[in-house]
C-alpha cells in the first residue's frame, strides 16, 4: 500500500487512522473533509502537514440561508408548507432516539397534509435503506431522524432542514448537518432551533453565532479555524481531539508546540528571548482611531508577532489600509517592536529608561567585553558600563524627545 485517503476524515478517531497506517509505516495519507477536526487542522498550521482548500462550489449551487431562532411551532409549520408547496422535501433533524417517535407524530399533527417518516440508528441497515429509498422516490417528503444524516446523504430534492436543540450539536457537526440541503440550483434554507428561554452556555452561543455568521461556499475551513478557537487544538501528539489552552494562551501554546515538532524533526531550536521595554513614551492603540475592542487586541497581537522588519512593515501596511494615517502612539509601538527584534539579535534582555539615562541589561553568558569598546569610540563619556552579576550599559540621552531613535540607533552600533 503507498497511498491511503480518508474521507469523510471527522468520523474517524484517532485510533482508527492510526491503526490503518500501520498496515504499511511509508504510506502516504490524504484525508478529505469539509470540517476537518481542530486537532487535524492545527496540525496543518504548525507544519506538520500540508493543506490544501477548494473554494469553488459545484455549478448553479445557491448558499443556504441559515437561521438560528428559539423554537417556534409557528415558524416550523410555515417553513415546512413552504418547501412542500413547492414540491420539495424536508429534514428534520430530532437527535434523540427515545423521543423520535413521539416527535414525528408532534409534526404529522403540525402540518396534516405532509407524508412523514422516521430514521434513527437503532434500526436495521434493510429499515434504513427502505425509508431512504422511500424519501428519495417522493413516496415521504418530511423526514425525522437523528444525525446519522450527517454525511453522505445526497438528495437534491430536499432543501429545508430543520435541527431541533442545536446547542447539543458541536459546530463542526451543524456545518456537515447544514450541507445536507442546497444541493441543487433550488435556494435551501436552514432553520437551527434551540428550546425557548433556555440560558446558553458561552461555548453553545459561540457555535451558533458562528453557523450563522459562515454561510457562504467554502466556509468550511473558517468553520474550522473558529472550532479551533472554541475547543482548543488538543493532543497532536497523543489522542485527545480537542482540548484548553486558556492556562498558557495560544500564541505561548503554538511557540511551544513549534519548539517540539522542531525536535521532532531534529531541527535546532533556540529559546526566543523575552525583552523587557520600561521607557518613557506612549505607545498605544487610541481608542478614537480603532474603536472596535476585538480590531483593537488583533492588532496588538499582530505586532507582538513581529520578528522581522518585513513583519513590521506589512502590520503597518494593513493598518494604513484599514484605519488610514496612523497616530504618533503607534508609530511608537512598531518602533518598540522594532526595538525589541534588535535587543534579541544583541542578547539584550531588558531595556529601562531613569530620567536621561538608558540602561541595556545583557545576557551574563553572551555579553562581550567588546561591546563597550566599541561604543565607548563612538559615545565617548556618555557610556557607562557596570560588570555586575548581570552586566549593563548605562547610555545618557542626547535628546529626551528622540528617545526611540537613540535606542535604535544604539542597537545598530552593536551589530
Amino acid at each position: 500500500m503507498g497511498l491511503l485517503i480518508i474521507d469523510e476524515e471527522h468520523r474517524f478517531g484517532v485510533k482508527d487512522k492510526e491503526k490503518i497506517k500501520e498496515y504499511k509505516n511509508s504510506v502516504d495519507v490524504l484525508t478529505m473533509t469539509a470540517t476537518p477536526i481542530p486537532r487535524t487542522l492545527h496540525m496543518s498550521i504548525v507544519g506538520m502537514r500540508d493543506m490544501s482548500v477548494i473554494y469553488e462550489p459545484p455549478q448553479n449551487r445557491i448558499p443556504t440561508r441559515t437561521y438560528v431562532l428559539e423554537y417556534d411551532k409557528d415558524v416550523i409549520r410555515e417553513a415546512i408548507l413552504r418547501e412542500l408547496e413547492r414540491g420539495g422535501q424536508v429534514f428534520y433533524l430530532y437527535n434523540n432516539v427515545d423521543g423520535i417517535i413521539r416527535k414525528t407524530a408532534e409534526i404529522k399533527s403540525l402540518v396534516p397534509n405532509a407524508k412523514v417518516d422516521l430514521a434513527h440508528g437503532k434500526m436495521s441497515g434493510n429499515e434504513l435503506e427502505d425509508i431512504m429509498k422511500d424519501f428519495i422516490n417522493k413516496k415521504s417528503n418530511v423526514l425525522v431522524c437523528t444525525t446519522i444524516l450527517e454525511s453522505g446523504i445526497d438528495i437534491p430534492n430536499a432543501n429545508t432542514i430543520i435541527v431541533e436543540n442545536a446547542d447539543r450539536l458541536g459546530l463542526a457537526q451543524l456545518y456537515q448537518i447544514r450541507g445536507r440541503v442546497g444541493r441543487s440550483d433550488k435556494q435551501a434554507y436552514a432553520y437551527i432551533t434551540y428550546r425557548r428561554d433556555k440560558v446558553l452556555s458561552e461555548v453553545a452561543d459561540k457555535r451558533l453565532k458562528a453557523i450563522k455568521e459562515f454561510t457562504e461556499f467554502g466556509s468550511g475551513f473558517k468553520i474550522a479555524m473558529r472550532d479551533l478557537e472554541i475547543r482548543g487544538a488538543g493532543s497532536l501528539l497523543g489522542e485527545i481531539q480537542h482540548g484548553h489552552m486558556e492556562q498558557i494562551g495560544y500564541d505561548m501554546y503554538c511557540s511551544l508546540l513549534d519548539e517540539v515538532v522542531k525536535e521532532i524533526k531534529g531541527e535546532e531550536t533556540a529559546e526566543e528571548i523575552d525583552v523587557q521595554i520600561d521607557i518613557d513614551v506612549s505607545s498605544y492603540i487610541p481608542d478614537n482611531y480603532i474603536e472596535n475592542s476585538s480590531q483593537k487586541i488583533e492588532i496588538y497581537q499582530n505586532i507582538a508577532l513581529c520578528k522581522s522588519e518585513e513583519d513590521i512593515q506589512n502590520v503597518t501596511d494593513e493598518i494604513l489600509d484599514r484605519y488610514g494615517i496612523m497616530p504618533k502612539e503607534i508609530e511608537n509601538l512598531l518602533d518598540i517592536s522594532r526595538i525589541k527584534n534588535l535587543a534579541r539579535k544583541n542578547y539584550i534582555i531588558k531595556i529601562n529608561q531613569k530620567g536621561d539615562n538608558i540602561l541595556f541589561h545583557f545576557q551574563i553568558d553572551k555579553f562581550n567585553l567588546d561591546y563597550v569598546n566599541k561604543l565607548m569610540k563612538i559615545y565617548k563619556n556618555r557610556i557607562k558600563f557596570s560588570p555586575s552579576k548581570f552586566p549593563y550599559i548605562t547610555f545618557k540621552l542626547k535628546d529626551k524627545n528622540y528617545v526611540l531613535g537613540e535606542i535604535k540607533e544604539f542597537l545598530n552600533y552593536l551589530k
